[in-house]
């Protein structure tokens, strides 16, 4: 069966990223609005990043693979794993779906739809954070598909966002359109405009640590052809 474009899988990866930004930005408006202890304000967000991410991938995974994170989709590309085509399709909406999440949640909320954030995060132990939430991320996804227990991600993928919310200095954004949606919600899970390219650049540093760490783990020494059944194809990562 040769991959192709498919749209049911291109929607679920616009949802999918769209529904976790929303969750992102909304859950950080609540916090706000029900404590002015910062560590509880994370606290919150991160246990429902953790929830909502577990659910999308249970229920969007078997549809499009939830990447919902544009290293994800690179890293695949670069392995001869998606066709071009539908890897550029699901980059763009990756994309659209987090802005739209982030407007969505702050809409909700009752914020103008559209607030460019003012909130600064940078400097290098901020990005040398990010760059390890990326490379962790990537190096989980490898080893569990390439081990054959890709049905875990659905708990191990939280699981590590989860913890790097805490153990890193920028909370493990670790993901391209979701750190551009942030931008476009002014709340305290937001980012300034000026901060996304660097966070983006350590992101895709780390995605490649990540992808050399699982090859050196895991090593597959014949990538798998685009025409193989799907199945065969997931198992041979």
């Amino acid at each position: 069966m040769s991959i192709v474009m498919d749209r049911r899988r291109c929607l679920a990866e616009a949802l999918g990223a769209g529904v976790l930004v929303a969750t992102v930005v909304g859950s950080g408006i609540m916090a706000t609005e029900l404590t002015d202890d910062v560590g509880v304000q994370l606290l919150l967000k991160a246990v429902a990043t953790v929830l909502v991410l577990g659910v999308l991938i249970c229920v969007l995974g078997p549809i499009s693979g939830a990447h919902f994170n544009p290293v994800v989709t690179l890293i695949e590309l670069a392995r001869g794993e998606m066709a071009r085509a539908e890897a550029l399709a699901y980059l763009a909406l990756q994309v659209i779906g987090a802005i739209a999440g982030a407007m969505l949640a702050d809409i909700m909320f009752g914020l103008p739809a559209w607030s460019i954030s003012d909130r600064m995060r940078s400097g290098w132990g901020i990005w040398l954070g990010e760059a390890l939430a990326t490379a962790g991320l990537v190096l989980v996804i490898g080893v569990l598909t390439r081990t054959g227990r890709g049905r875990l991600g659905a708990l191990v993928v939280p699981a590590w966002i989860g913890a790097a919310y805490f153990f890193t200095s920028s909370t493990s954004f670790a993901n391209p359109a979701v750190t551009v949606g942030r931008a476009f919600s002014d709340s305290f899970a937001g980012i300034a405009p000026s901060n996304v390219a660097p966070f983006i650049a350590f992101q895709l540093l780390g995605a490649l640590l990540g992808a050399v760490l699982t090859q050196v783990l895991c090593p597959r020494i014949h990538p798998p052809p685009l025409d193989l059944p799907e199945a065969v194809h997931d198992n041979a990562r």
